[in-house]
Parts: C-alpha cells; sequence; structure tokens
C-alpha cells in the first residue's frame, strides 16, 4: 500500500539540536505514520500502521535499538 505523503507535516524531535542527520515523522490522516531520513527528504519514506509505531517507539524508550 502506497500513502500520499505530499501534504504531510513533517517534524525531528526535540532532542536533534537542528542537526541534519535525523529522522522525520509526520503523522498521516488515516492514522498511520510517515518516516523518513532528514538528509533526503524528497527520497523514500516508511509508512507505518499505528500499531508498527507504538511498538517502534515502545523498543527506542526500552533501549532494544541501543548500540552498546
Amino acid at each position: 500500500m502506497t500513502a500520499d505523503l505530499s501534504n504531510a507535516r513533517w517534524f525531528k524531535s526535540s532532542f536533534s539540536g537542528g542537526s541534519n542527520e535525523c529522522v522525520e515523522v509526520a503523522h498521516l490522516d488515516d492514522g498511520r505514520v510517515g518516516v523518513r531520513d532528514s538528509k533526503n527528504t524528497s527520497g523514500p519514506a516508511l509508512v507505518l500502521t499505528p500499531g508498527e509505531w507504538a511498538a517502534f517507539t515502545a523498543g527506542v524508550r526500552g533501549g532494544e535499538f541501543d548500540r552498546s
């Protein structure tokens, strides 16, 4: 399934410090969440369901993706 992201309102985390090496997120009208690389805003984006987004953010908060 594809999503029309032309009107998406992308934002970065307030913890990004203005860097261009971040991910950007957009909450879409249908409840899904777009995720893209801030260095390549015209490139591909992931579109996650609400459940996938919840699982991802829970993993981030829980340290699942920490490199240490």
